[in-house]
C-alpha cells in the first residue's frame, strides 16, 4: 500500500475511566491524524459500553473547528465509563458482541484511551483477531491523572493535575498564612491517588525549604504514623505559625488499610475512599487542639483546563496522533508512550511499547523521590516533576468571562444489529 492509498475500514476510538483536562486533546490528535490519512473515525459513546451497545458516533459530522476546540475542552467529549471486560473464557458473549459490531461497521482499528484497567481491556481486545477470526488491530492510548502507568515516563492528564495541585497548594497557603495568628493553624488538602502518590508529590513544587508549604506530604507509599505526623504538625506550627498538609486519598495505616475506607467498591472492583482529609483534621483537633480547615478538590483537580500544563496538553495530542500512525502501520497490542530524553532542557519523544508490559501493572513513587522522614519530596523528584507542569495553554474566553468550550453534535450512526443485553 502506497502512502497515497486510502486504508480500507474504519477506526473506532473510545474514552475510558476518569476523564482529564486534556483527554479531549488526545481525541483531537486521533481524529486529525486519521482525517489526514483518509480514514473514517467513529467514537464509542461512553467507552467500551458504547461499542457493546452499538452506540457509535460519526466524527465526520463535526467541523474542523469543533475538533480543534477539543484541544482546550475538558471532560470526555464522547462520554466515558468504568467497565472492565472479563476474560474471553469467562464472558465470551461480550467478545462475540464486539466482533459483531466491528464486522457490521467495518471497524479494523480500535483505540482505547485510558489507564491501567483500560490497558488490560485493550490487550484483551487486541487478542480477538486470532481467537475469533477477525482482523482487528488494537492500540491502547495512555491517560490517567494518577501517573501510575508502567513504561511511560509520564501519563497525559497528570501534568495538568500536578500544576493545579501545586498552584492550589501555593495559593491556599498564602491564605492560611494571612490568617494564622487568630484563625486557622492547619490546612489539609486531599488529592487523588489511590495507590501512588504522584499527585501529592506535585504539591511539593509549591515551595522548597523547611518553612515553605507544603510542610507535610502524606503518600500511599509510606504507612501513616500518627505520632510522627502529629509531632511534625506541632513543630511546624510552633516554628512557622501554621502548617499546610497535602494528603493522598490512598493513605494507608500500618496494617495496610485505607484511612478513609468507605466500605464500597467501584465498577473496577476498587475500594471506594471516603475522605482522608476530615480523618486527619479530626486528629489535629483532638490531639493538638488547633483550628483547621480541609479541602477536597475531587473532580476540580482533573477538570481544571484553565490551569492546564502546556507540556501535558502537547503530549496528550501527540499520543493520539501516534496511536493512529501505529494502528495504520499494522501494529497491534501496543501503546504510544512518552520517553524522556533530557531533564534540562526537558525533551521527550513518543515510542511504541507492548501492552503486555503495561496492563495490570502500577508505577509507584520511587523511594529516592521521598525524603527520609517520608513527609516531602527530594531534588530527584523535583527534577522529574518540574518539567511536567511547564507552560500555559489557556482556553479562549468569551464576552461572558467564561472559557469557550465545545460541545460536539455527536451524531449517532444507524444501528445494524439487535440491542445487546448484558
Amino acid at each position: 500500500m502506497t502512502s497515497k492509498a486510502k486504508p480500507a475500514g474504519r477506526l473506532l476510538y473510545a474514552q475510558s475511566g476518569g476523564v482529564t483536562a486534556v483527554i479531549n486533546a488526545t481525541a483531537a490528535g486521533v481524529i486529525d491524524a486519521a482525517r489526514a490519512k483518509g480514514v473514517p473515525v467513529y467514537a464509542a459513546h461512553n467507552g467500551i459500553l458504547g461499542a457493546l451497545r452499538e452506540e457509535l458516533i460519526d466524527t465526520s459530522k463535526e467541523t474542523k473547528a469543533a475538533i480543534a476546540a477539543l484541544r482546550h475542552t475538558p471532560g470526555g467529549a464522547f462520554g466515558s465509563c468504568r467497565y472492565k471486560l472479563k476474560s474471553l473464557e469467562a464472558n465470551r458473549t461480550e467478545y462475540e458482541r464486539l466482533i459483531d459490531v466491528f464486522r457490521a461497521h467495518d471497524i479494523r482499528w480500535f483505540l482505547y484511551n485510558g489507564g491501567n484497567d483500560s490497558a488490560d481491556t485493550a490487550l484483551k481486545i487486541s487478542q480477538l483477531g486470532k481467537a475469533m477470526d477477525y482482523d482487528i488491530r488494537c492500540i491502547g492510548v495512555p491517560k490517567t491523572v494518577d501517573n501510575d502507568l508502567a513504561v511511560t515516563d509520564c501519563c497525559p492528564g497528570f501534568g495538568s493535575v500536578a500544576k493545579y495541585t501545586a498552584v492550589s497548594t501555593l495559593e491556599a497557603s498564602l491564605d492560611v498564612a494571612s490568617m494564622a495568628d487568630t484563625s486557622t493553624k492547619v490546612f489539609i488538602l486531599e488529592v487523588m491517588g489511590r495507590h501512588a502518590g504522584w499527585i501529592a508529590a506535585a504539591a511539593g513544587l509549591a515551595g522548597e525549604g523547611a518553612d515553605a508549604p507544603p510542610h507535610i506530604i502524606l503518600f500511599p507509599e509510606r504507612a501513616f504514623d500518627e505520632a510522627a505526623f502529629l509531632a511534625k504538625v506541632k513543630a511546624t506550627v510552633e516554628r512557622v505559625g501554621w502548617c499546610t498538609v497535602v494528603a493522598s486519598e490512598g493513605l494507608l495505616n500500618a496494617e495496610g488499610q485505607f484511612l478513609a475506607e468507605a466500605g464500597t467498591r467501584d465498577a473496577f472492583g476498587h475500594s471506594q475512599l471516603g475522605g482522608v482529609a476530615p480523618v486527619l483534621a479530626a486528629l489535629v483537633k483532638e490531639k493538638l487542639g488547633y483550628k483547621y480547615h480541609w479541602a477536597l478538590p475531587d473532580y476540580l483537580q482533573r477538570s481544571a483546563r484553565h490551569l492546564a500544563s502546556k507540556t501535558d496538553a502537547d503530549q496528550a495530542y501527540a499520543v493520539g496522533k501516534a496511536a493512529v500512525d501505529y494502528a495504520l502501520a499494522g501494529m497491534n497490542a501496543v501503546m504510544p508512550v512518552i520517553v524522556r530524553t533530557s531533564d534540562a532542557p526537558y525533551r521527550w519523544k513518543i515510542e511504541p511499547a507492548p501492552l503486555s508490559k503495561i496492563a495490570n501493572r502500577e508505577k509507584k513513587m520511587p523511594a529516592n523521590f521521598l525524603t527520609r522522614d517520608g513527609f516531602g519530596i527530594t531534588a530527584a523528584a523535583r527534577r522529574y516533576l518540574g518539567p511536567l507542569i511547564q507552560g500555559e495553554a489557556p482556553p479562549p474566553y468569551g464576552k461572558n468571562g467564561l472559557p469557550q468550550y465545545v460541545t460536539l453534535k455527536n451524531t449517532m450512526v444507524a444501528r445494524k444489529l439487535e440491542p445487546f443485553a448484558r
